[in-house]
């Protein structure tokens, strides 16, 4: 082990020397301005924001999961591993006097944090974002080499640090996956009659949904759709009883829908009732189904109105104590997931998925009472339940995504509130990515599910909609019950 750590203290003090005898250049003063602008990680908090302002999803995502990684790596590198491990930093004189910082830092020079903080922000970006991470490699590579050529670290400090950070940063997908923002696949593809300028299509709009591109695109639509029979949304129309009124016409061949995941979901049910197409437009915040189903481009949805290519997708549905049935096409939840939905919806588009999903699980296991059910026969309580339409992955940690919508079943998870501290052995699962391994966390895939509640009538949300209260719920999967206008692509079912 000494003669290797000899090899490697000889070879570093090489490397020092070689990076000293360069000739002075403009990259001195720049190389040292660059590294005392990442102290504090303050560039890449800059950089993570520049990304949240004006990047896409995956970017804010990446930006979110960057400063986690960056937090985790400063931590490990300079609370634990620099006191474990003191190592002096190259002499002064090692470097010449125009690259010297005025107050050289002190510490033990390994491992280098600034290229931990460095590697850990660009291997994060780069798990959700390739082409970004791709383009701040370059800057992440001369933070870390500046520490080097200003003479505070030698050169395999520099090397296990970057180490360090990347191996945080990757280590960040066992609590937070990477989620995969490719589309669901589907089910078998049909064909029906074409619509060429929306003829035999009833389009309904949800002005109040999502952002302002939504009234763009409400405008470009009724351009591309001259022909379509067009259904604004207001505050008093019994959009259900509309529907069926305009349908028993006999001259509406197809639903269209142009709204958030909660207007899709009532759409949705009518186009089932009526066995019916449906044209998907994302029109609201998340739009959940319209990525899942891959429609979030209009373009998608219009060329398979133009062509009459239909893609057969599951549905589900919720009998409420007997009486009222409705369909769901995304989710279905109970207790306090409801909250957790409002408050995860409320901060996601800010943080990202996971950070949002997790402090809003926080807010309401601290606040949540227990439900006491009823569940397939066996009594239960719990803080909240979960029921997806499909597959959600990943299984053992919060539902990120989607990946099938063509296989009948129930995604159930619920959160069990009759254990000793289950609050806290919750809140540890959920943060150490050990979940599938809590005694709390109970995850099923069933086509069919009773649920009785104990007590009291309870809100059900359907869709982010929080809108239905019962005692008795019998949950079901509607194996290819909708009919989607998308083009088929190759890795959809047969």
């Amino acid at each position: 082990m000494r003669k290797r750590l000899n090899r490697i203290n000889a070879l570093d003090r090489r490397l020092v020397r070689r990076s000293a005898s360069l000739r002075p250049t403009p990259a001195d003063n720049a190389l040292r301005s660059l590294s005392m602008s990442a102290n504090h990680s303050r560039l890449w908090m800059t950089v993570a924001a520049g990304l949240f302002v004006a990047g896409d999803r995956s970017q804010r995502r990446g930006a979110v999961r960057g400063l986690a990684a960056v937090s985790l790596a400063s931590a490990l590198a300079n609370g634990v591993a620099k006191p474990l491990f003191p190592r002096r930093r190259p002499p002064v004189e090692a470097v010449p006097l125009l690259r010297r910082l005025v107050k050289p830092p002190v510490s033990s020079s390994f491992p280098s944090g600034h290229a931990a903080s460095a590697a850990a922000f660009t291997t994060a970006l780069a798990l959700e974002s390739p082409g970004t991470a791709a383009v701040i490699a370059p800057l992440a590579a001369a933070v870390a080499y500046s520490r080097v050529h200003i003479g505070v670290h030698w050169p395999s400090d520099v090397v296990v640090g970057a180490a360090l950070g990347s191996g945080v940063a990757l280590g960040t997908r066992r609590w937070w996956a990477v989620r995969d923002d490719e589309p669901a696949t589907l089910g078998p593809a049909k064909r029906t009659e074409p619509l060429p300028d929306g003829r035999g299509l009833l389009l309904v709009v949800n002005p109040s949904s999502g952002t302002d591109d939504g009234g763009e695109l409400a405008t470009r639509l009724r351009e591309r759709l001259p022909a379509a029979h067009i259904l604004e949304l207001d505050g008093d129309l019994d959009l259900d009883a509309e529907l069926d009124r305009r349908v028993r016409r006999g001259d509406i061949a197809a639903l269209g829908v142009l709204g958030g995941d909660g207007t899709v979901s009532t759409v949705a049910e009518a186009a089932v009732r009526h066995s019916l197409p449906l044209a998907v437009f994302a029109g609201g915040t998340l739009n959940h189904f319209a990525r899942d189903v891959g429609v979030e481009d209009a373009a998608t949805t219009l060329a398979a109105l133009n062509s009459g290519r239909l893609m057969l997708v599951d549905t589900a549905r919720v009998r409420l104590d007997d009486e009222e049935e409705r369909t769901f096409v995304n989710t279905a939840s109970l207790g306090g997931y409801p909250d957790f939905v409002r408050l995860r919806e409320r901060w996601e588009r800010r943080i990202g998925k996971w950070p949002a999903a997790g402090f809003a699980m926080l807010a309401v296991l601290f606040r949540a009472q227990p439900l006491h059910a009823t569940i397939d026969g066996e009594r239960c309580a719990l803080w909240m339940l979960f029921l997806g339409n499909g597959a959600y992955h990943p299984a053992d940690q919060i539902p990120m995504s989607r990946p099938r919508l063509h296989d009948g079943v129930l995604d159930v998870r619920y959160l069990r509130a009759d254990l000793r501290f289950s609050r806290t052995r919750l809140i540890f699962a959920t943060f150490t990515g050990t979940l599938d391994r809590s005694a709390t966390y109970v995850h099923r895939r069933v086509g069919r599910m009773d649920v009785q509640v104990d007590g009291a009538q309870v809100s059900l949300a359907t869709d982010g909609e929080v809108n239905h209260e019962a005692r008795r719920l019998t949950f079901a999967s509607q194996p290819a019950a909708l009919a989607v206008f998308r083009e088929p692509l190759p890795e959809d079912a047969e």
